[in-house]
Parts: C-alpha cells; sequence; structure tokens
C-alpha cells in the first residue's frame, strides 16, 4: 500500500470480493465499515435508489453537510486517508533495539481483565492509555509528531510510567507486541544528557552497590536496617519507609563456590549464573542450584569475576551501560559460548536478558544467538537434561509464585 501498483491491486481485490460476497448473498459491512473503509461499496449492496434515500434523509438533518462528512454517501475513496500510501514517510529514529519481532496490530485483549497476565498497571486504572494498545497509540502519535514533544513528551512519558516491564504483553498480546522494549527505548531518548531520577541510579547500578556492600556486608547491614540510617538511606533512594531493605549475605554465593573443595568426578560442563540477588543477598538459593546441579552429574562452574546481565538497566532505559555490561559478558564467556556450554539461570528476569534483549540489541551477532540459545532456566534445563534425576520428595506443601519474565520467556509449567 505504498506504491500505485499496490493501491490499485487494493481496490481491484476489494470490489472483486465485495461482488464475490454479494453473489452468496452476504454483506460486505454490519455497522463497522460502513463510515469509509465499505462505504464507496454500498452502492452495491443497497442499490442507487436507497443510496439517494440515505442521502435526502442525510440532507434534511445536516443541509450544511457538517457532521462527519465523506461518511456512507457522498463518501470518502477507499483509497484515500490511508495510514500507509505513496507518500508514506516514517519517522526514522536511531535505536539501541532492532525491534526485529515487532508486527504493531492491537485487539481488545489490551482490556482483559479477568485472567492472564496483560496489562497489570490497565487492570487497577482501568484506562485506556495504560492498555498495550493505549501506551503504543501514544507512542506512535509521538513519532509521527502529532501534538506531543518527541521523546521529552510528558504525556508520553505518564503513559509509560505504570508500565512494569513484566513482559505479559510479549505473550498475551495477539501479535506479541514488547511494551516493555519500548518503554526502554523511549526512556534512552527521554533521559539522553540528563540526570534521571534517583531510583534509576539507586536500582539500575545495584550490582555495583551490592558489590560494594559485599566488602563489608556487617556495616552495610547496620545503616540500611538500623534507625535512623535506615530512613536516610530509603529517603536517598525515594523507597518507601514501610519497605524492608534485604540484608546482604555474610559470604556471597561466588565466595563460598571458590572457598569449597571442588568436587570429585567429571561430567558434563554448565555455568551457574551467579546473578545480583542471588550472589550478594540470598546465596542459598544459588548453593541448592549448584547441589542439584551436581546431585544430577554435571560440572558446575561459577564465572569468579563480577559480571551482570543489566537487568535493571533496562528498566530505566539506561541502554548504553547496559550494552556495555552485556558485551563484557560475551568477552569474558566467549569460550564456553562457543563450545555450546550450557547457562544456567536461577533468577528468571536475568535469564529473560539473555533469551530476549540481547538479540533485541544485536539480532546478527553470532555470539549473542549462541548465549540466547543456550541459556536456560534452572527448571527448563534440569526437565531436559538432567536425565532420570528426580529431586527429593517435598513433606510440605510448596507455593509457587510464577514470576513473568519466567512465563514470558520458556513457561513455567516445568516448575
Amino acid at each position: 500500500l505504498m506504491s500505485d501498483p499496490g493501491i490499485k491491486a487494493f481496490r481491484s481485490f476489494l470490489d472483486e470480493a465485495a461482488d464475490l460476497v454479494l453473489g452468496h448473498g452476504g454483506s460486505i459491512s454490519g455497522e463497522h465499515g460502513d463510515g469509509q473503509s465499505k462505504a464507496e461499496l454500498l452502492p452495491k449492496m443497497f442499490g442507487p435508489e436507497l443510496i439517494e434515500g440515505f442521502r435526502e434523509f442525510k440532507s434534511i438533518w445536516d443541509p450544511d453537510w457538517k457532521l462527519n462528512p465523506g461518511k456512507v454517501v457522498d463518501p470518502y475513496p477507499i483509497t484515500s486517508n490511508l495510514r500507509l500510501g505513496t507518500d508514506y514517510s516514517p519517522p526514522k529514529v536511531k535505536t539501541h533495539f532492532a525491534f526485529p519481532n515487532d508486527h504493531g496490530s492491537f485487539t481488545h485483549k489490551c482490556r482483559r481483565t479477568d485472567s492472564g497476565v496483560m496489562c497489570p498497571s490497565f487492570m487497577v486504572t482501568r484506562e485506556e492509555k495504560h492498555t498495550t494498545r493505549g501506551r503504543a497509540r501514544t507512542l506512535w502519535e509521538m513519532l509521527n509528531g502529532e501534538e506531543l514533544e518527541g521523546f521529552r513528551s510528558k504525556e508520553v512519558k505518564e503513559a509509560l510510567d505504570l508500565c512494569l516491564s513484566c513482559k505479559g504483553c510479549t505473550n498475551d498480546c495477539p501479535v506479541s507486541v514488547d511494551m516493555p522494549t519500548l518503554k526502554a527505548e523511549f526512556l534512552s531518548h527521554h533521559y539522553a544528557g540528563r540526570l534521571r531520577p534517583r531510583p534509576a541510579y539507586a536500582f539500575g547500578l545495584i550490582d555495583q552497590a551490592a558489590r560494594l556492600a559485599s566488602k563489608l556486608p556487617a556495616v552495610a547491614n547496620f545503616f540500611t536496617q538500623t534507625p535512623p540510617f535506615d530512613r536516610a538511606f530509603k529517603l536517598a533512594a525515594d523507597i518507601h519507609p514501610k519497605r524492608k531493605i534485604p540484608p546482604f549475605a555474610p559470604v556471597t554465593l561466588k565466595a563460598w563456590f571458590a572457598s569449597r573443595p571442588s568436587p570429585d568426578g567429571g561430567g558434563k560442563r554448565v555455568i551457574l549464573w551467579a546473578d545480583t540477588f542471588t550472589n550478594y543477598l540470598e546465596p542459598e538459593v544459588g548453593i541448592a542450584a549448584v547441589e542439584a546441579l551436581e546431585e544430577a552429574g554435571f560440572h558446575v562452574i561459577i564465572p569468579s569475576e563480577h559480571l551482570c546481565c543489566g537487568r535493571p538497566l533496562y528498566d530505566y532505559g539506561m541502554l548504553d551501560l547496559a550494552e556495555a555490561y552485556l558485551r563484557n559478558v560475551l568477552d569474558r564467556l566467549r569460550d564456553d559460548i562457543r563450545a555450546g556450554t550450557p547457562v544456567v539461570g536461577v533468577e528468571p528476569s536475568c535469564v529473560a536478558v539473555f533469551k530476549d534483549e540481547l538479540v533485541q540489541l544485536w539480532p546478527n551477532d553470532e555470539d549473542a544467538q549462541r548465549l540466547c540459545k543456550q541459556t536456560h532456566h534452572f527448571s527448563e534445563f534440569m526437565s531436559q537434561h538432567a536425565g532420570g534425576w528426580e529431586p527429593p520428595t517435598l513433606r510440605r506443601k510448596a507455593l509457587l509464585h510464577g514470576h513473568c519474565h519466567h512465563q514470558a520467556t520458556g513457561g513455567i509449567d516445568r516448575e
């Protein structure tokens, strides 16, 4: 629909389709389409006499033809007012992400409130601007310069502000619109060359803060857990006063792994990804994963150097730094990546970076594609590659809280 031959073929198809439908006693429109998209074909269905009756009726109530002109009677041509057309010139924006899977079509599933994940903020506010469709429309208007101030637009920022970057839309949206990626791209331009809100630095750079705190965890815990120092810390990071800050572990996962005796035997080499939270805050989760992998016969490796996927950086649109983090990961793990060594993660949001954001940033990078395919959620890997290994019987009930990023990048059924 961006060339004269294409538009002529489109019009010819509509005429032939209308004749075929009417030939079988069908209707070429039914409320929807009467206004413009099929209005020029209505004489085929109603005949000239009835169409003239429509015209006379409209003339009685709208003699000056001011009320919604060009619809139903004396309509605009079908091929006019096309979103595309021969003069279509989409805005060219330099982006971080390549958006290889963007399709850009939306349905009423955006307003669903009874099931699914998409969209948690709309389920609370019930406002159209907080649906995936509403946010995408706002972005479209911004890119086309329709009364919005480009990437500095407050309206777009407000519409995207409640997006939780949960990736629910990548599963629930019929065309897999990826609003978290669009939000990350917008924020990277919105704050380009200026300071960001305090939480962007407090949480976006949490890997660096945790790395520093792990040097003296007792001191860090004193200032984050003890009044009045904890209140000052929360105020500085813009954290709600009632929110409890998790304490730093006395020994990190990597320190525990490096200090223990090396297990005997071989087994297939597997990299356990020590994400920021597992390494610095909840190493017991990583320790359990190491023990399970080794019990299943794998040779577990945890890289000793500081590596981070940069998960929070995407949520705050700090994409230049996020790319630097990922480039460092590829550089440090390149030999294992090219050797086909699996990477197993216990934190779904970090696994999601390698399965999703990584290949959206660099869709043509072979090592990025390899890492994407070789990365697994823990349950996914154990169910597919651990052979006959069975977890020990749990003699109590367990409540599974399905992680949104787990659901979006592999599903939680294997849990």
